[in-house]
């Protein structure tokens, strides 16, 4: 019985003795590099060491605490942002909500499932000629993503863009006008992502998010809206593409049938991008469902006083209607 009790006595003090690290074995240990663990430091992100006669020396905290703002600078945060959270933590209001929120933020807006495919493959649905240019455009547009190790086989974060590519290639669309029109697509759909994300943090996510860093019951809500709003995006891009096909194919194939239709420019319209400040002035001044109607009457409003002043500067010299020259 002794010595199964000195033996338990033995286990639990080896059980809490903490491991200590030096800053070499810290940076091995947590991926980064000694001289950003003492930037981290300078810049009150990481505790300082204690003191052990001429040796700094670090714990498990220092290494948990490493992991974190790698984990947070994974996750797009900068390093003013992740102090900030960091001394939340450190008070007591605790990380939790905020990772749960970063976490549904940084999940996949899609069902769709990453593929591979092989370079034999790839040349095989292209037509079977192999073709360098292409793949170096498709990797820098991140439809292709080489894999570590493996020459010959690349992930497909997307299959169904990869299809796509396919079809038009099958349908005569050279492969660098395919990529032209992806970077020129992407431009567009990341133009609609911002303002759709400026839209709902406006009406929506201002009110958790509006101290930083948010409160752990805050950032839950806001994570739990993200969940509810996240197809919503989506869903009105695809009704409004659907639409928008249905309207300009329609008018495309009438202008193709009929080549003397003249095709009238005053029926297309143009997105004009406005600072955020001007549009929340607009909104408060005539409401959210006339802000386009607004706009449009203000500028034509313009350009026709621009207009009138323009004539009259013209017609100065010119003599007003109905005035008689002395000696008539």
């Amino acid at each position: 019985m002794k010595v199964q009790a000195a033996t338990a006595r033995h286990d639990a003090s080896r059980r809490t003795v903490s491991v200590e690290y030096r800053i070499e074995d810290l940076a091995h240990h947590s991926g980064a590099t000694v001289r950003t663990i003492r930037a981290y430091q300078d810049r009150g992100l990481l505790p300082r060491p204690e003191r052990r006669g001429r040796s700094n020396v670090y714990g498990e905290s220092h290494l948990a605490r490493l992991r974190q703002i790698a984990d947070l600078l994974d996750r797009g945060y900068t390093l003013a942002s992740i102090k900030e959270l960091l001394e939340a933590w450190d008070t007591g209001r605790g990380l939790g909500g905020v990772l749960g929120l970063a976490a549904e933020v940084d999940g996949p807006w899609t069902d769709e499932k990453a593929d591979r495919i092989t370079r034999a493959e790839l040349d095989a649905a292209f037509g079977g000629v192999p073709d360098e240019a292409a793949v170096a455009d498709a990797v820098a547009l991140g439809v292709l993503e080489p894999v570590a190790g493996r020459e010959d086989e690349f992930l497909v974060p997307s299959p169904q863009e990869l299809a796509v590519a396919v079809e038009l290639h099958a349908a005569g669309v050279p492969l660098s006008a395919i990529a032209a029109h992806l970077r020129e697509l992407r431009g567009q759909v990341e133009h609609i992502a911002s303002r759709f994300l400026d839209f709902t943090t406006e009406h929506v996510f201002a009110r958790y998010l509006g101290h930083r860093p948010p409160t752990e019951a805050d950032a839950a809500e806001a994570a739990s809206l993200v969940r509810r709003l996240r197809p919503l995006a989506q869903q009105s891009v695809d009704a409004e593409l659907a639409r928008a096909m249905r309207l300009f194919a329609t008018r495309h194939l009438r202008q193709q049938l009929d080549p003397e239709q003249v095709p009238s420019h005053d029926e297309e319209t143009q997105s004009v991008r406005l600072p955020a400040s001007t549009m929340r002035a607009v909104r408060k001044l005539v409401g959210e469902g006339n802000v386009a109607a607004f706009i449009a009457a203000a500028a034509e409003r313009e350009v026709q006083a621009r207009t009138l002043d323009t004539l009259a500067s013209k017609g100065v010299d010119a003599p007003i209607i109905g005035q008689t020259t002395c000696g008539a």
